[in-house]
């Protein structure tokens, strides 16, 4: 257990984009799925904000997560990157 229980955090997300996962006690499958945008959460964990943010590029819609600056824990040029490779990703203010 790092930040969060990433393997139930990151499935929790995915679902709220469409995908269907099946949890096991030491495993998970994740099915074919077509996603969609959605608001999601990123735990305070990068590596589950990095995950959503790759999950959000197959997706169609926009997805907003919450919580992004916790990429600076390990790569904090993440999102340069992604614009880099013509990922269209904006900071919102906070409201």
């Amino acid at each position: 257990m790092k930040e969060t229980d990433r393997a139930k955090s990151i499935a929790c997300e995915l679902r709220k984009m469409g995908a269907k996962i099946e949890e096991g006690e030491d495993d998970m499958i994740i099915y074919p799925s077509k996603l969609h945008g959605a608001s999601l959460d990123g735990h305070h964990d990068h590596r589950i904000v990095m995950a959503s943010a790759c999950a959000a590029l197959a997706a169609e819609g926009d997805s907003f997560i919450c919580d992004a600056e916790s990429v600076n824990v390990s790569f904090p040029r993440f999102f340069e990157e992604m614009r880099n490779i013509k990922a269209t990703i904006e900071r919102l203010s906070e409201k």
